[in-house]
């Protein structure tokens, strides 16, 4: 009678783990502005200088929009700022062997999973920086609620990682 217990108690503990580890989809709503950087190539020297373009590039936009309390607003700021925004990418660019282009519109963005969320493709209201090519893997994040800014931000991590006790007994003894 244990053994048959224990199974069931196992079967269930791995339905309710299965279920808890499926990944979200989600659908970034259209009262939300991206901020994207597309590298020229996946060669790390190109990764490289996208991975700075983004830091220059969400310090300006984190300083821009922590105040801003609506997406008019936010629009608006982002508009009137463009040639800020560009005076930061010539001064990145400065040097390299390819140009930019930076556009503030409607985009088409490829499906992301990002800490088991998968953000469905789609077209999007965004900031984006197109660098050489842009052949290489990018990177985004929400302008709009500001998502990445605060993330910019933050200095510490406070990841909790969580683990399911059942799980790990069974993977112990099986």
């Amino acid at each position: 009678m244990k053994k048959i217990t224990l199974i069931i108690l196992a079967v269930l503990s791995l339905y309710t783990y299965a279920r808890s580890t499926e990944k979200e989809s989600v659908k970034i709503p259209d009262s939300a502005i991206r901020f994207r950087v597309l590298a020229n190539s996946n060669d790390p020297r190109d990764q490289k200088i996208k991975e700075d373009v983004r830091d220059k590039m969400q310090k300006e936009l984190y300083t821009l929009l922590q105040n801003t309390k609506n997406i008019k607003e936010a629009r608006g700021l982002i508009n009137d700022n463009m040639n800020s925004f560009k005076k930061i990418l010539d001064e990145e660019m400065d040097g390299k062997e390819y140009s930019y282009t930076i556009d503030y519109g409607m985009h088409e963005f490829p499906s992301k999973t990002y800490k088991g969320i998968t953000y469905e493709a789609g077209e999007y209201e965004s900031l984006l920086v197109t660098l050489g090519e842009g052949k290489g893997d990018n990177w985004w994040c929400v302008l709009f609620p500001p998502l990445c800014l605060l993330e910019a931000e933050e200095t510490t991590s406070d990841d909790v990682e969580y683990k399911f006790f059942v799980k790990e007994l069974i993977e112990k003894y099986f």
